[in-house]
């Protein structure tokens, strides 16, 4: 699959979460990649992090006082079917973008199990360019999942 250009385009994800290097985060987590699966980008905020690679979003969720326990949670680029974007106004409003995805492993026109997944800003962050790639992934997929239906 190709690049993405995550890059630096979501400085700032979900807040108050702050953007790590690749190399940091592939010490970390390059153990739980599949093969051929690069991390694109990340985020860490004191021991949880939200990765993206060239495949998927992983959402980690360090447990318990230590932090042994580890949830890896995906969203497989491939299953985003739609996006929405909302700006940020005036006052203390987060701007948004909300992708849903496929829960459901067939990708099959009329047999979908779907599933938002809000994403939310600082109001000072330009989420545009990742509006665009969400909805490039959104319009491929759909495509190919609604090939060959009448």
């Amino acid at each position: 699959m190709a690049k993405f250009g995550f890059g630096n385009i979501v400085q700032g994800v979900l807040g108050n979460m702050n953007e790590e290097s690749k190399e940091s985060l592939s010490k970390e987590y390059s153990q739980y990649l599949f093969e051929n699966e690069e991390i694109e980008t990340g985020y860490k905020l004191i021991r949880d992090a939200i990765v993206f690679t060239n495949f998927r979003i992983i959402f980690i969720d360090k447990q318990g006082a230590t932090g042994k326990k580890i949830s890896f949670k995906s969203i497989y680029l491939s299953h985003i079917v739609d996006v929405e974007m909302e700006t940020a106004g005036t006052g203390f409003d987060d701007s948004e973008i909300t992708i849903t995805y496929l829960t459901n492993i067939k990708r099959k026109a009329r047999q979908e199990t779907l599933e938002p997944r809000k994403f939310e800003f600082p109001k000072q962050t330009d989420i545009l360019p990742l509006y665009r790639i969400f909805g490039n992934l959104a319009l491929k997929n759909r495509n190919e999942i609604n090939q060959g239906t009448d």
